[in-house]
């Protein structure tokens, strides 16, 4: 079953539910010493629990900056999949694109597009609808 993110009007697709999984379990295992939520609050309190409202939008923008640029430093093969099960791997395993060169381009959307992206967009235009973001 496939997730995607909602503002008030507009949808954004980004695949199945382990991929969104995958992204929060990296940001966490990788930047934040396990620590989840101290260090990006946002994305990994109130956007991981499926709901990013108006009032963070500019907080949630600038944690994603920062987790972008970290997770630049990381190769592929650093990937999270399950933070509960180190040893599970992508489906895909190690056979991506040559394109994928770090765990900041490494989330492509099942339409194709980098996740970053589409999570920077759906902040953009939920700031120009003043609306919240919902995972669904």
């Amino acid at each position: 079953m496939g997730v995607h993110l909602k503002t008030k009007n507009l949808i954004y697709e980004i695949g199945a539910i382990d991929f969104l999984t995958s992204f929060f379990h990296t940001i966490e295992y990788r930047l934040t010493k396990g620590f989840f939520g101290k260090k990006y609050p946002i994305i990994l309190g109130e956007f991981y629990d499926g709901e990013l409202k108006y009032e963070n939008l500019e907080r949630a923008e600038k944690e994603l900056k920062d987790i972008q640029k970290r997770l630049k430093k990381f190769k592929p093969s650093k990937v999270i999949w399950d933070k509960n099960d180190l040893k599970k791997t992508p489906p895909w395993e190690n056979n991506i694109s040559e394109d994928i060169t770090d765990l900041s381009n490494y989330y492509v959307t099942s339409n194709g597009k980098d996740l970053f992206e589409i999570i920077f967009l759906a902040i953009e235009d939920a700031k120009y609808l003043k609306s919240g973001i919902i995972i669904e």
